[in-house]
């Protein structure tokens, strides 16, 4: 009988938010419990290092629900967040001192930016994981003043990136020998670094920041290496953890994160979690425990839990897939490339690259692809298919720019 089976999710961001409205595209009658601590209509997150950082009019938010879907049976409570969970009782005591029992509670809590505790409480300094932190970057950018940014990782790159489109002078401190060191081969990220300094990005490689100061309205980020960096606003991006600190309270696993069986499910039976926040055994790469932080994920592992939670067809877990924009270049990786032993190279045209990663039994479990708009999306996608497939192709052949991929298949 409709309303003896609520499902609460905790975290109303891509991936808690896209579980809402699979859930009623499958069917499912039930109360279900949106609880998100923004007060705002989910939104989509890649856009805020992307489209919200332009030089121009600000976009509106991208909504993650579908237009004019209607979501009766979905209660979305704004602005609050769980405090905590009572297993036991099957109930979430929320904010405002109310409580929500479930039936399956789903956690998609999320991650948060990591912080740099130099930089706690000066001003200038920005991180970005929210709608309001994205407006208050882009106020800064609009100011066409220096700009320094820690970490060059994906977000990092995207906001110098978006930095020089407003004119801004960017310095960009990097502690590793090169950038992007996690995800993407060395070739690629090579290509990436000299678009940037083709474009007027500083990098400062190897280096870490170990004092920070302000002068007036200016701060002053000393390096190990010795030199001093004047910037007006500070980025750090150095990579995000798992929210899990409600999980953790609760009782559940945590392995890198909520730890996860194959259906998404905790160490507690009734409670699920997916999206950046969980940890999970990925099949293709033989049930390696991985934890991803991507835009596709969410929406994959939300479609297969609304499809566990209606007893219906679940869908096998794909090839990881990661995509970011730098200027008029996109960048897309299919695969985990620190999987791969082998590198091979293949230009695609146009002043595109492609990078294969092979493991050491010649099965392809990795491609990263860089070049002018979509030049590699073609190329990416097959090579997912590949990998999804187990496939072990000729080296030589996939180093040849005239044999089409798709024949590999």
């Amino acid at each position: 009988m409709a309303g003896q089976e609520p499902i609460v999710i905790i975290g109303a961001g891509e991936a808690g938010a896209t579980l809402a409205a699979e859930l009623v595209r499958l069917g499912y009658r039930d109360p279900v419990h949106l609880v998100g601590d923004e007060d705002c209509a989910p939104y989509e997150r890649p856009p805020l290092s992307k489209a919200h950082l332009e030089p121009g009019a600000e976009p509106l938010p991208a909504t993650v629900f579908p237009q004019g879907m209607v979501l009766d049976n979905v209660v979305h409570h704004r602005g609050l967040a769980a405090v905590s969970i009572d297993p036991k009782a099957k109930l979430v005591t929320l904010s405002n001192g109310g409580s929500l029992a479930y039936h399956r509670l789903v956690l998609a809590t999320g991650a948060e930016p990591r912080t740099l505790g130099l930089a706690e409480g000066i001003g200038g300094v920005h991180y970005l994981r929210t709608l309001a932190q994205a407006r208050d970057l882009r106020n800064a950018l609009d100011r066409r003043t220096p700009v320094a940014v820690l970490g060059a990782g994906f977000i990092g790159l995207e906001v110098a990136a978006a930095a020089r489109r407003h004119g801004c002078k960017v310095t960009m401190v990097e502690p590793q020998p090169r950038i992007l060191g996690r995800g993407v081969s060395a070739f690629i990220a090579e290509r990436i670094r000299l678009l940037h300094e083709a474009e007027g990005v500083d990098f400062r490689l190897g280096a870490s920041l170990s004092a920070l100061q302000t002068r007036g309205a200016e701060l002053i980020l000393h390096l190990t290496e010795g030199a001093a960096v004047e910037a007006s606003a500070l980025v750090i991006g150095i990579g995000a953890q798992p929210r899990i600190a409600l999980a953790r309270a609760a009782g559940l696993a945590i392995d890198n994160g909520i730890a996860v069986d194959a259906q998404f499910t905790t160490s507690d039976p009734a409670i699920l979690a997916m999206g950046d926040c969980c940890s999970f055994p990925l099949p293709v790469y033989g049930g390696r425990r991985v934890r991803l932080e991507s835009w596709r994920n969410a929406r994959d592992q939300a479609a297969m839990i609304a499809a566990i939670l209606t007893k219906g067809d679940v869908a096998s877990m794909p090839v990881p897939w990661f995509w970011s924009d730098q200027y008029d270049h996109g960048l897309q990786v299919a695969g985990l490339v620190d999987e791969g032993e082998t590198e091979i190279r293949r230009p695609v045209g146009d002043g595109a690259d492609i990078t294969f990663h092979l493991a050491d039994d010649g099965r392809l479990v990795a491609a990263c692809g860089f070049g002018p708009g979509q030049a590699v999306a073609k190329d990416i996608r097959l090579a997912e298919m590949l990998i999804a497939r187990g496939a072990m192709p000729d080296p030589g052949l996939l180093a040849d720019p005239a044999v089409k991929l798709k024949s590999l298949l």
